[in-house]
């Protein structure tokens, strides 16, 4: 078996969260050990709903979960993510309610789960982060030393040398809260970007779903069930065809299971927080100009392999 990896992920459940969930789920590498739900595709209290109802679904309710940021850091909170995700931001399956009562969020916010967690087990711990990045700077604030402290970091958000996907330049978790993000990518840490240059180039499709629903799998039947909304929104608003959609938050556990699907550059990285540029992540590719430190940004992705990869692990999910 390849390396254990011991990740937090922290989620604004969502779609393509659920399928980057559950494909962890479904991954003997990993060793999930905590859920953190921050606002993005819907507001926090959704989303912790969400994040619950997953892992009771998956029958991991032992999986502690922590309820993070409602809001940005400075801005007020914008749109939230149903028009992509449904009103239940999960494909408007009818999730208006916690399944199983006995699941609770624990007492503490997200934020200090997640410093707690790091400095307990300081070189051990990878943060997966694929919502607006507002946890992870309030757990910086609470306890700066995690940057020294964590194993790495790996975040789904940002446009490097591609459009954005909610203006011109910017990606939609940096949009949502860009003062977050900028701490997040001047923290110094271990720092993996996975964003829409390599999310945008893996496409599932019709096809590909009617083979993950063959396999007859929990995970793949569910996954089947929640992604016609999303479908839909890839088709009137992207202009996709043949129910293809993008997995963007699946890029990010892909990331940790086999980083040689992708390749990408370090650079350091500007994080735009107001303005018409708002939530642009400008990288400094002639290494002159910003004084942050360096990101590992990807910008490459072996599609093929990942979509291959993605169907054998969710298709043997019991």
């Amino acid at each position: 078996m390849s390396q254990l990896h011991t990740i937090i992920l922290d989620t604004d459940p969502g779609i393509d969260d659920a399928m980057a969930l559950l494909l962890a789920l479904a991954s003997p590498e990993i060793a999930l050990i905590g859920v953190t739900t921050v606002f993005g595709n819907s507001h926090v209290a959704a989303t912790t709903r969400n994040a619950l109802n997953l892992l009771h679904f998956a029958g991991r309710a032992d999986i502690p979960v922590a309820m993070g940021a409602d809001q940005p850091l400075v801005l007020p909170r914008g749109r939230t993510g149903e028009h992509v995700h449904g009103p239940d931001a999960m494909g408007n399956i009818g999730w208006d309610a916690v399944h199983n009562p006995n699941q609770r969020p624990l007492a503490i916010h997200a934020a200090q789960f997640i410093a707690e967690t790091i400095m307990q087990r300081p070189g051990q711990v990878t943060i997966v982060a694929v919502g607006p990045l507002t946890n992870l700077a309030l757990a910086l604030q609470l306890e700066p030393r995690i940057a020294e402290h964590v194993r790495a970091v790996v975040v789904m958000g940002g446009a490097f040398l591609v459009p954005g996907n909610v203006s011109p330049l910017a990606e939609s978790n940096i949009y949502r809260d860009p003062h977050a993000a900028a701490k997040v990518f001047a923290a110094g840490w271990p720092l993996t970007v996975a964003g829409l240059d390599v999310t945008t180039a893996v496409r599932m499709d019709n096809a590909y779903f009617a083979a993950l629903k063959e396999s007859r799998s929990r995970f793949a039947e569910f996954i089947c069930r929640i992604v016609p909304f999303y479908q839909a929104f890839h088709r009137e608003v992207r202009g996709y065809r043949d129910g293809a959609i993008n997995p963007h938050d699946v890029c990010a556990i892909a990331y940790v299971l086999e980083p040689a699907l992708f390749a990408g550059e370090q650079w350091r990285v500007m994080v735009l927080t107001d303005g018409p540029a708002r939530g642009a992540t400008i990288p400094d590719r002639a290494d002159r100009h910003w004084s942050t430190p360096k990101v590992h940004c990807l910008t490459r992705v072996d599609s093929a392999r990942l979509l291959a990869a993605f169907h054998e692990r969710i298709s043997r999910a019991i």
